[in-house]
């Protein structure tokens, strides 16, 4: 099979069982009668005919929220996070509290307040996870709570109690750390072509070439999701430091013996559930792996990415809005028209050499974006040619240098930041890293390798999240020297 279609075959059968077997579980209780969203969420907490009659109450519930529109959907999220905290309970707590006499009463009186501060809402969510697959149906269930609740006070409140409980859940503690491999189940390769983001698995050929006795992939499972990654990492085993993922990846590549080699490649790492969001254990999942691999091939001495720079071109773009702050210095301006052919709306200067007042008149922020934003312009050799020193200077300057506008400490571009607190150092930029559609894209073919040490991740870590430093090789810092 060459073409490697999205097969999703496997997936609905397992969604069409687990759905069934809820449907069983809801008719023992409910008789097949009919009842309101609310009345069957109050009849749960009731605890109505003891624990396996909430149980089958939870699974009825989730069955009948699969079966609604996007509309009825929210209206099914509302009306659970509707079960808030008794008002009066809490004043009462609050009182006894305030109150209490000693160190014993006043223990007592604030075990109590908590119990009055916990909507009743948390224990209903709780009871999800005592159905088959209930865990997956509450992150899943976040999923979409995320891009609904936008503005609703009462939705915002519903997701904070829903995080804190997966938060606790999928602690890194009770992660399994798997190897994916080509005998790996049908399912589990399907789910791994699904959540691939960073390079797209086109053809089972790659999928194969991808898990070689070359490559390695990783992935943390949950107890209660053992066929459901949470997060995967993709490692290619190589003789020094990869410089084109085009390369990394070509498919007629010899196989190299993994003793032969002695570097790892982290070329690409997925998140695979939205409902996690804002729960990380990438930094735990890079650790392990650099660990795990160490003490499997003793013959490796580097460990380092091949990543992407996914908002170069787009801060490119408006850094050059800002006139006030030149992008490119007199030298690459005048290398640049040299070697750029003029727009299509102004004259060619006539006389060999002449330059056009209208030509000339072209801010070269402009001159630069312009440049970019033709096809081909990287087969074009006088253009490459000047562009690469002017490309690399800049995406050296924005990654050791430019700010989140939320955080002024954190490195403005979200790889570089999930490396660099992870303990990596930006160790080499690659010109022609990434010549595919979407890497010109993004970043005009530029790739970046952050190393990770084993001796200094901690101090790296420590630098960046503790001081905003930001770890890079001495041919990265020359770059950006004088920065503006």
């Amino acid at each position: 099979m060459s073409d490697l279609a999205l097969e999703t075959g496997l997936f609905d059968r397992a969604l069409r069982r687990v759905t069934s077997l809820w449907r069983d579980m809801a008719e023992r209780v409910t008789g097949g009668e009919t009842e309101s969203i609310t009345d069957q969420m109050r009849a749960c907490l009731e605890g109505r005919g003891g624990e396996v009659s909430a149980r089958n109450r939870a699974a009825r519930l989730a069955q009948d929220y699969l079966a609604l529109d996007l509309a009825g959907r929210t209206e099914f999220l509302r009306a659970l996070a509707a079960f808030d905290s008794d008002e009066a309970a809490m004043q009462a707590a609050i009182d006894r509290a305030a109150r209490a006499r000693d160190a014993a009463e006043r223990a007592s009186a604030k075990a109590a307040l908590r119990r009055a501060l916990e909507p009743p809402r948390v224990r209903l969510l709780t009871q999800f996870t005592t159905i088959p697959d209930g865990v997956k149906f509450l992150v899943d269930l976040r999923d979409e709570l995320l891009q609904v609740m936008q503005g609703d006070a009462l939705l915002q409140a519903l997701e904070t109690d829903l995080k804190g409980l997966l938060a606790s859940w999928f602690d890194v503690g009770f992660l399994e750390l798997r190897r994916i491999d080509w005998n790996s189940s049908a399912a589990l390769l399907e789910k791994l072509v699904r959540y691939e983001a960073v390079h797209r698995i086109r053809t089972w050929r790659d999928l194969k070439n991808r898990l070689d006795s070359d490559r390695r992939c990783y992935a943390f499972f949950h107890p209660r999701m053992p066929e459901e990654p949470l997060i995967f990492v993709e490692v290619a085993l190589v003789k020094g430091m990869a410089d084109s993922v085009q390369r990394l990846l070509d498919e007629k590549a010899p196989v190299l013996d993994p003793t032969q080699a002695d570097t790892a490649i982290f070329y690409s790492i997925n998140n695979c559930q939205r409902g996690l969001d804002g729960i990380s254990f990438g930094n735990f999942l890079i650790k392990r792996v650099v660990a795990l691999l160490g003490g499997e091939l003793r013959n490796l001495k580097n460990f380092a990415t091949l990543s992407p720079i996914p908002g170069f071109t787009r801060w490119l773009q408006a850094r050059a809005a800002e006139r006030d702050r030149p992008l490119l210095t007199e030298e690459e301006a005048a290398a640049l028209r040299a070697a750029a052919p003029p727009p299509a709306s102004l004259p060619v200067p006539a006389a060999a050499g002449a330059a056009s007042a209208l030509v000339l008149a072209e801010h070269p922020s402009d001159t630069l974006l312009r440049v970019l934003a033709r096809r081909g312009w990287l087969r074009e050799e006088a253009v490459a040619k000047a562009l690469e020193p002017v490309l690399t200077r800049l995406c050296a300057g924005y990654l050791l240098q430019e700010a989140s506008p939320r955080h002024p400490k954190r490195a403005r571009d979200p790889v570089a930041h999930f490396h660099l607190s992870n303990g990596a150092r930006v160790e080499r930029l690659n010109w022609r890293g990434d010549i595919s559609e979407k890497g010109l894209k993004e970043s005009a073919g530029l790739m970046v390798n952050y190393l990770y040490d084993p001796a200094r991740i901690e101090e790296h870590h420590e630098d960046y999240v503790g001081e905003g430093r930001r770890p890079a090789a001495a041919a990265i810092r020359r770059l950006v020297k004088g920065w503006q």
